[in-house]
């Protein structure tokens, strides 16, 4: 199944403990997909991949894939420093039946030859399309428009790349421009500029906001040529988008609070190291969905 449309980030559930929450990645799953996401992308940022041991990324991954049981395709995070140990992800990734792996460039690596020979060596060990992360806030690699036109172009396995440099707009317009291929390229960004990234060619979107059916249906208003509509339609919630995007309180508690508000998941816990939400933005956080009638 190609990728497209709102392939959206899912969270890591935790206990009141701090141990893992299989059950409620059972509901997380139905809530995305009942929202009507395209895709559901695991062991990302957001899902606090750098948090868990490798036996509960196993277990995560697992749980997700069986959970959304071939309803939407599902991307598989397996990011490391080592080529080797992301090339053991993305095939444990493809035997538990993702349809596609996301990969960042090795953290601090500034030698770009080396970071297009990782990719093309993990492109070459599985099966299934690989996704480009571009995450330079996160990983300290900074990856130019026509070096990622190169790695599409001359890596056939790298169909898709992820951007999360600012301003994704302009990169996205760059890319498009300077690869050969077809490639698919998603926004992020917490969802800042989904109708921007759309307006410049973007494939869809990873992010994981909590209203997720928002980006669905600005999705689905934009490909049915009814662009202002989206427009308009995006820019009514834009304000609780950029609410979340608060990352230094906790993009991810904020996340995980809405998510225990509308009962999807049990707790909002977010694994140490992790800044506590004050009881203002909780009730900032109220009021605005609120406001927005996304209440109840």
């Amino acid at each position: 199944m190609p990728l497209h449309g709102v392939c959206t980030i899912a969270l890591t559930p935790f206990t009141e403990e701090g141990d893992l929450d299989e059950e409620s990645i059972e509901s997380l799953s139905d809530f995305y997909v009942d929202s009507g996401v395209h895709g559901v992308t695991v062991l990302g940022i957001m899902g606090e991949a750098h948090k868990l041991s490798d036996a509960e990324r196993q277990a995560v991954m697992e749980r997700y894939v069986t959970a959304v049981g071939g309803r939407v395709p599902v991307v598989v995070g397996c990011s490391a420093v080592a080529t080797k140990v992301v090339v053991e992800r993305a095939r444990e990734a493809e035997a538990a039946g993702a349809t596609a792996v996301m990969v960042a460039p090795p953290n601090n690596q500034s030698n770009l030859d080396l970071v297009f020979e990782h990719y093309r060596r993990v492109a070459q060990a599985v099966s299934v399309p690989v996704v480009v992360q571009d995450e330079p806030v996160n990983t300290g690699v900074v990856m130019p428009a026509p070096f990622l036109a190169r790695v599409v172009d001359e890596i056939d396995g790298c169909r898709y790349v992820k951007l999360e440099e600012a301003p994704t707009t302009i990169k996205i317009s760059s890319l498009l421009e300077k690869a050969e291929t077809e490639v698919g390229v998603f926004g992020g960004l917490g969802g800042m500029y989904f109708y921007e990234e759309l307006v410049r060619g973007a494939a869809g979107i990873m992010t994981g906001f909590a209203y997720p059916h928002v980006l669905v249906e600005t999705y689905r208003l934009f490909v049915k040529g009814e662009s202002s509509e989206a427009q308009e339609y995006f820019f009514r919630y834009l304000p609780l988008i950029r609410f979340e995007a608060q990352l230094g309180v906790g993009g991810v508690g904020i996340r995980k609070e809405i998510l225990k508000l509308r009962g999807v998941v049990s707790s909002s816990h977010v694994r140490f190291p992790a800044p506590t939400l004050d009881h203002e933005t909780l009730r900032e956080l109220r009021d605005l969905v609120e406001v927005l009638g996304l209440a109840g």
